[in-house]
């Protein structure tokens, strides 16, 4: 999966921070559980996981967020707290999405249309949709809650950020999955 070696040449590559460190340091005691698949491991080692991926990506923005949010080691715990709940109702509600639009595909996509299907699967989508931002905005305010107005602003700043890197990232990961030409 080359999305794997472009993450974790990011965060290789990203400044040190104690808590990434640590859990970088912790990582290599386990054997080169962070290669890239394709690379040698030792034997029983298994390559790193998406979910693995995942976790290190949350990790690395996370330890940017409390340098470009200069949030205080105070404010830490509970903004982690914050943080990973948006990001975890991000997750399921995509997840969710995601799962009700493959129900549409395949259904709009069959021989026959069920009508009545199609607009219940419609309509879950539309409440999921709504009970989505709902919960998003509640995610917000206690992230607000927890943050100063500057704080806030950098915030949303932050996210575009992230946001843009991963689309480079993925970008840059199709990019190298593609056979090279032969001249």
């Amino acid at each position: 999966m080359p999305m794997v070696l472009c993450l974790a040449a990011v965060m290789a590559s990203a400044p040190p921070r104690a808590a990434f460190a640590r859990q970088q340091g912790a990582a290599r005691q386990g054997g080169g559980k962070n290669q890239p698949p394709g690379t040698t491991t030792p034997a029983g080692e298994r390559p790193i996981s998406p979910a693995e991926v995942r976790k290190m990506f949350d990790s690395y923005a996370l330890m940017q967020a409390q340098e470009q949010l200069k949030i205080s080691n105070e404010q830490f715990p509970k903004f982690l707290m914050q943080y990973k709940a948006l990001q975890e109702l991000r997750r399921k509600s995509t997840q969710e999405r995601n799962q009700i639009l493959q129900e549409l595909r395949k259904q709009t996509s069959a021989d026959t249309v069920n009508e009545a299907q199609l607009k219940e699967r419609l309509k879950a989508l539309h409440d999921l949709e709504e009970r989505s931002h709902v919960d998003v905005r509640k995610a917000y305010d206690e992230l607000d809650k927890l943050l100063d107005v500057k704080q806030q602003a950098r915030f949303r700043v932050f996210e575009q950020q992230m946001e843009q890197r991963m689309a480079q990232l993925v970008a840059r990961a199709r990019r190298s999955a593609q056979p090279k030409a032969v001249k």
